[in-house]
């Protein structure tokens, strides 16, 4: 333990000073910590942002393909179409 000093005829504690090593190091530690936190964030936000897009997509094909029927009165599905104009081809082609 340091020796006490002497000041205005009381004895009090020496000053308790933290060196450059000791400051260096709690920088690390703390930048250590931001930047594991700031990954974990990132990846949490981009694994939901992929399943929903995802989701989203999937949804949107099966639509197109017609597996899933139309939503609010608006039909997307484009199969008939594409089978009615592969049809008209083949015709076309054949005759």
């Amino acid at each position: 333990m340091p020796k006490k000093w002497i000041w205005r005829g009381e004895e009090v504690d020496p000053p308790n000073h933290i060196t450059k090593e000791e400051v260096q190091e709690m920088i690390d530690e703390s930048v250590d910590r931001a930047i594991n936190q700031h990954n974990r964030n990132a990846s949490i936000i981009s694994a939901i942002l992929g399943i929903c897009f995802l989701a989203l997509f999937s949804e949107g094909f099966f639509r197109v393909i017609g597996m899933i029927p139309p939503f609010l009165g608006i039909d997307v599905n484009m199969m008939q179409d594409i089978i009615d104009k592969a049809r008209d081809e083949v015709i076309k082609t054949l005759s």
